[in-house]
């Protein structure tokens, strides 16, 4: 295989090891005397849903909802999809998390809640508190995703400003729970997936109060209130860790990116390529993240050190991109135009970074890669990376050399992926 046919099938792989198909059906449980009730939110929770009903014996009582985001809908035939806005919450959303709610308060001890989260849940499953509104929470998310907050950050936020996240779901519910998540977030907290519809929250109205002063957002009146009240303990905290809402409720997870790299791992190692990883959990700001990397990549190339070429460099995780220009662009293309700019045209050296739901931020791209003669096209294309970098208009930079890599939905969600191969 050439380079880039090694980068996309290793990127193939690293999704598959977390496709719901060959996950769900060895973590259903055995249906319960009553009815179970599927629920779920989520990127992949469309394909969730789907494995799940296929493999649910015909004579047990099974009906659900779960939501997903536009263009990730599957056909179901005892499951109800609906899709809804992401990254930004919708009424959409808010009105598919009020009928789940209801659904769940209607279960008895009989009874069986099967949760299907992915990532993407947080902004799929918004059902804001009665002292605030739709736009009131879009308005807080809007600023948070712009400003460089980590999704743990964000998601502190969204579990005091929901009347679902933050284990309130489950205190909401008499049946059984089993939560099966697909893990997108770093260090694989189930109190993050999703925001944590059934899991313990840790977080206080303080913590979430402190991280939107941190971040100078501009906080809308009514949030700032019940911040504040919460704060002062005039409001009942999110249900905490060691509290009895959560005896009989189990979170599994059941797909992570340390899994999806193992298999990217298996991939390279089949077709003789040394590998390592360097983390399932890599944050930070994606183009200081790549200089770090590009200063590996130089050590490597001129010294074997600490690996002899070749090798493929995987990382995992969730950088961050804090928005000052007005491009598009995710933060993958962000972590690869910073890349190609520090390795100015370094020989063999070849990298690709991709988000495993297939869609790069907002975009319409998974990510993209790199080669090194990437910059030196540009210069036939005069296009100047440095200012679309600055410009935070990655998506434009990698469209006009065709170097995007486009997968569509993936139905499922682990995060980035990045390799670098030094051959």
């Amino acid at each position: 295989m050439n380079p880039r046919e090694l980068l996309i099938n290793s990127f193939k792989a690293a999704v598959n090891a977390a496709n719901p198909a060959d996950l769900i059906p060895q973590h259903l449980p055995e249906s319960p005397k009553g009815r179970t009730l599927v629920i779920g939110a989520g990127k992949a929770a469309a394909a969730m849903a789907v494995v799940a009903e296929n493999h649910w014996p015909d004579d047990a009582a099974l009906d659900g909802i779960v939501v997903t985001r536009y263009g990730h809908g599957m056909p179901t035939r005892r499951i109800t999809v609906i899709e809804a806005g992401h990254p930004l919450p919708d009424e959409k959303g808010e009105q598919v998390a009020r009928k789940i709610l209801t659904k769940v308060q209607e279960l008895s001890c009989n009874d069986l809640l099967l949760c299907l989260f992915s990532g993407g849940g947080s902004s799929l499953l918004s059902l804001p508190i009665d002292k605030i509104s739709m736009d009131d929470l879009r308005d807080v998310t809007r600023q948070l995703l712009r400003c460089g907050a980590s999704i743990q950050a964000i998601n502190t936020v969204r579990k005091h400003l929901s009347a679902i996240q933050g284990g309130k779901l489950a205190a909401a519910c008499k049946a059984p729970i089993l939560a099966l998540i697909i893990s997108d977030v770093t260090g694989d907290n189930p109190t993050h997936v999703a925001s944590g519809p059934c899991t313990p929250d840790p977080t206080t109205y303080a913590d979430a109060l402190a991280i939107l002063e941190s971040y100078e957002i501009k906080i809308p009146n009514n949030v700032r209130k019940v911040l504040t009240d919460g704060s002062q303990q005039k409001l009942d905290e999110t249900p905490k860790p060691g509290s009895f809402i959560f005896n009989n409720v189990e979170n599994r997870l059941i797909a992570t990116a340390n899994h999806s790299l193992t298999a990217a791992k298996k991939f390279f190692q089949g077709q003789g390529i040394a590998t390592a990883i360097l983390g399932d959990s890599v944050t930070g700001e994606a183009r200081e993240v790549a200089k770090a990397y590009a200063a590996l990549v130089k050590e490597i190339r001129q010294h074997h050190q600490p690996w002899k070429p070749p090798i493929a460099l995987l990382s995992g995780g969730e950088t961050t991109v804090t928005v000052k220009g007005n491009g598009r662009g995710g933060r993958n293309t962000e972590f690869l135009l910073s890349l190609a700019i520090e390795l100015d045209g370094i020989e063999n050296v070849y990298a690709l970074a991709c988000d495993t739901d297939g869609m790069d931020g907002t975009e319409n791209n998974a990510g993209a890669m790199i080669t090194p003669e990437t910059l030196d096209r540009t210069k036939k294309l005069r296009i100047n990376a440095k200012t679309l970098l600055a410009n935070n208009d990655t998506y434009r930079f990698f469209d006009k050399l065709g170097d995007l890599v486009i997968t569509g939905p993936t139905y499922t969600n682990v995060n980035d992926y990045r390799v670098i191969l030094v051959l």
